[in-house]
């Protein structure tokens, strides 16, 4: 018999609609969302998450799931589209929130994004915890797929000037580069996902071999079963102390079309 584990209720969602729309790669798009529903909301600590709530297929019409103690669910027991994004920008007087949007491959959120247009509507729930920075970390270690990349560029300006950065970057082509932050210690790598690897793989293989400082904090995310590999890597062999190391899930392979990334 499985377990049903209560987890906190998220915060309740917002109706939103897109304002506009701006490419910031061939792959990435930023999309600035609106509504009087914006109102008091607050991004928190760089690097937090906010839920997007898509309308189902063909509709622009959002249907706001219940929450039964452990994920968001319709009434008929289906699961509703919701993926985890980085708020990037807000505006308490015009009420403008950014967040972008990678558009790879043929999942809800990447086709959702290529067709979306001013006025499509969605909701949003948060934030979600942030990213504390150690002011006295003498290295850092940003990893992430495509979806993290908005949420790196968020972190790097804010790492201290002294510690050492090492960004590693998992990307389909190696056009889905983008600039990022400056930082006078940054080195960058971009990893791109071999033909017929999974999603993943290469963010993981990145890690393994990348030579890290004893006293390393790390922040990961992508794909859900990669990031745990690599928090499994980095406890089990590098005997990192779990309080360094903060992965996020952001998708997940095989579960209602999470192949977004």
């Amino acid at each position: 018999m499985t377990e049903f584990r209560t987890r906190r209720e998220p915060p309740q969602f917002r109706s939103v609609e897109v304002a506009r729309l701006a490419p910031v790669s061939p792959y990435l798009v930023r999309i600035t969302l609106t509504g009087p529903d914006l109102v008091g909301f607050g991004l928190g600590k760089p690097a937090a998450s906010v839920r997007l709530l898509l309308p189902p297929t063909g509709t622009n019409e959002v249907v706001v799931p219940a929450w039964n103690g452990n994920e968001f669910l319709f009434d008929d027991g289906e699961r509703p589209v919701i993926r985890t994004l980085t708020p990037l920008r807000f505006d308490p007087a015009t009420l403008e929130l950014d967040v972008e949007i990678v558009r790879h491959g043929h999942g809800p959120l990447s086709t959702w994004a290529s067709a979306a247009q001013p006025g499509d509507r969605g909701a949003i729930s948060g934030p979600g915890r942030g990213y504390e920075v150690d002011a006295n970390a003498p290295s850092y270690l940003l990893a992430g797929d495509e979806s993290a990349l908005p949420a790196i560029g968020q972190l790097i300006p804010l790492l201290p000037a002294p510690s050492q950065v090492l960004v590693l970057v998992e990307i389909g082509s190696l056009d889905a580069r983008i600039a990022l932050a400056p930082h006078p210690q940054l080195r960058a790598q971009w990893h791109e996902l071999p033909a017929g690897a999974r999603g993943g793989d290469a963010l993981v293989a990145a890690v393994l071999a990348a030579d890290l400082d004893p006293e390393v904090r790390v922040w990961a995310a992508g794909e859900a079963a990669a990031v745990q590999k690599i928090r499994k890597y980095l406890f089990d062999e590098r005997g990192l102390a779990r309080s360094r190391v903060v992965v996020r899930g952001y998708w997940k392979h095989g579960r209602g079309g999470d192949s977004d990334s």
